[in-house]
């Protein structure tokens, strides 16, 4: 059975049944090159670049701008973000779980129109997709960044997982290129020629109001505000422009060196050196990524709750039954299981 979401003159047919099989692929194992590299903390050095270059999609900044409180609560939104989008790859080995669908059905309410009168739909199937194409293809700018370093053959690899991936939404699959090439092409025409500047991506870009992150929360608010947001803004965004193209960096009106070129790559090389040669992979993974592969490995039972994000995540007690937002109930669940990993 197909049911179509109301309201929107070009949205994701949405599929009731099994999302993966709906579109003849089984979801990711422990076997993909998938599981292998994505998942990790490295990935908040890309945190600006994702956040942004999704808000610079016309449609979709104005959805987040309309909708989204993820300018009031920055740091908790992004934490527990990294739950249900992880897992949708990443719980394929928890019996039942159909993480896909409710990733998507966060989106089911989320229109509007925007300023020139045209209406937006989160789930109109290019909106959806680009979304999509920020998560698999940053992915791969991380890696070629600051490693592990992939060969051409593992990029295209990683394509081919990336249309499993997706289509564990149960959402349409018709932007979905055909081939890796052919997804190259859509990346460098989405920048050079859908991609706009707005305030929610400025928005996404200014640190400077952000508190500590929770982990740091230890740190006094003058020596915060004063010293260290000063030094943190200078330094994601020269991050954010170095994994940019030079067709956005154009649009942002942001210089990049041969200077800073050279930089970027020796700081990859450095990290890449620390994080994937030096420090155990369980160590760098996300919890809920942490908490798949230890189902596979033994560590945790496989029929165990799924791992959710901390308490101290959840949104605002004013907008925790809104269904645009993942709100799990955690701690009981987690307290009544003690073989369940906590999260970090």
């Amino acid at each position: 059975m197909t049911e179509v979401v109301d309201a929107a003159p070009e949205t994701c047919p949405v599929h009731a049944d099994d999302a993966a099989s709906a579109h003849g692929y089984e979801p990711l194992g422990p076997d993909s090159l998938t599981w292998q590299i994505w998942g990790t903390w490295t990935g908040m050095f890309q945190g600006l670049w994702a956040g942004s270059i999704q808000n610079m999609h016309p449609k979709l900044g104005a959805a987040v701008w309309d909708h989204s409180d993820f300018f009031g609560e920055r740091w908790q939104r992004l934490m527990r973000s990294l739950y249900p989008i992880s897992g949708v790859v990443f719980d394929s080995v928890v019996p039942g779980a159909q993480t896909g669908l409710e990733v998507r059905d966060y989106h089911r309410t989320v229109k509007g129109t925007m300023e020139d009168g045209s209406r937006y739909h989160a789930l109109d199937p290019d909106v959806f997709y680009w979304a999509h194409a920020t998560f698999w293809y940053g992915n791969v700018r991380l890696c070629e960044r600051f490693g592990p370093f992939l060969t051409e053959d593992q990029k295209r690899q990683l394509f081919e997982e990336s249309k499993a991936w997706y289509a564990q939404y149960g959402v349409s699959m018709r932007p979905v290129p055909d081939t890796y090439e052919d997804f190259l092409e859509y990346w460098d025409h989405m920048c050079r020629n859908v991609l706009r500047d707005h305030v929610s991506v400025r928005t996404v870009l200014d640190i400077t109001q952000l508190p500590p992150p929770p982990f740091l929360s230890f740190i006094p608010t003058w020596l915060w505000d004063r010293y260290l947001v000063p030094q943190n803004q200078k330094l994601f965004m020269w991050l954010t422009t170095g994994f940019y193209d030079e067709p956005v960096r154009e649009i942002l009106g942001l210089e990049w060196t041969d200077t800073d070129e050279r930089r970027f790559r020796l700081l990859g090389k450095g990290i890449n050196l620390v994080m994937h040669r030096l420090l155990p992979k369980r160590a760098l993974r996300h919890p809920r990524p942490r908490d798949a592969w230890d189902r596979v490995t033994g560590r945790v039972a496989a029929d165990a709750p799924i791992v959710h994000t901390p308490t101290r995540n959840l949104p605002p007690e004013s907008e925790r039954d809104n269904p645009m937002h993942y709100c799990p109930v955690t701690a009981a669940r987690r307290a009544s299981y003690p073989g369940v990993l906590t999260a970090d």
